[in-house]
């Protein structure tokens, strides 16, 4: 869903264009290196009309990161019925996205362009744990390990859960075998 803007109606045809521009450019040069006269190129759009639209890159990157143009396909986790595979899977495909030194990048780039812009900030939770998959499948785990009781704190939780891969990422340590093994048994209580 688009975020709510003033001014006059776009061309969704053209938002659709900075938009993949946008998410193009942040995957082969990364946030620092992203220029509104970049996108525009890409996209084959003036720049006044990026302006027009969106008041930052900030924002335009916000946006692709809510449209799910940026790493969206690694973040759905499984529901297969054992909360403990599940966030195995789901934790070692994030592994995998950060061994690629382009997508981790891309990672980097976007928790920094966070720490520097509220709009980008307010929509990385929502792109990182995404209501229908992180939250959710905690939800429907409930009574299923030690920890996931009735009171559990669902939202609570899956901050921690991304909190703690945040962690991993600035701090580039490896998502390894032994920290997954690790965050799944905190998370659910088992070992």
């Amino acid at each position: 869903m688009p975020l709510p803007r003033n001014g006059p109606v776009r061309s969704e045809a053209a938002r659709q264009a900075v938009l993949r521009a946008t998410s193009e450019l942040v995957n082969e040069v990364g946030y620092d290196h992203l220029t509104i006269e970049g996108i525009a190129v890409r996209a084959g759009v003036a720049k006044q009309t990026i302006y027009r639209w969106w008041s930052s890159r900030s924002a335009v990157v916000a946006e692709a990161l809510v449209e799910g143009l940026l790493l969206s396909d690694h973040l759905v986790v499984p529901h297969t019925g054992s909360i403990t595979a599940d966030l195995h899977s789901w934790l070692q495909g994030l592994a995998g996205l950060l061994e690629d030194p382009q997508r981790a990048g891309v990672m980097t780039s976007i928790i920094t362009a966070a720490t520097q812009n509220a709009e980008i900030a307010s929509h990385l939770r929502e792109v990182l744990a995404p209501t229908e998959s992180l939250i959710e499948r905690l939800t429907a785990a409930v009574g299923e390990a030690p920890n996931l009781r009735l009171d559990t704190p669902i939202d609570t939780l899956a901050d921690m859960i991304v909190g703690a891969v945040l962690v991993r990422v600035m701090s580039r340590h490896p998502l390894d075998q032994s920290a997954i093994d690790d965050l799944v048994a905190a998370v659910t209580g088992t070992k």
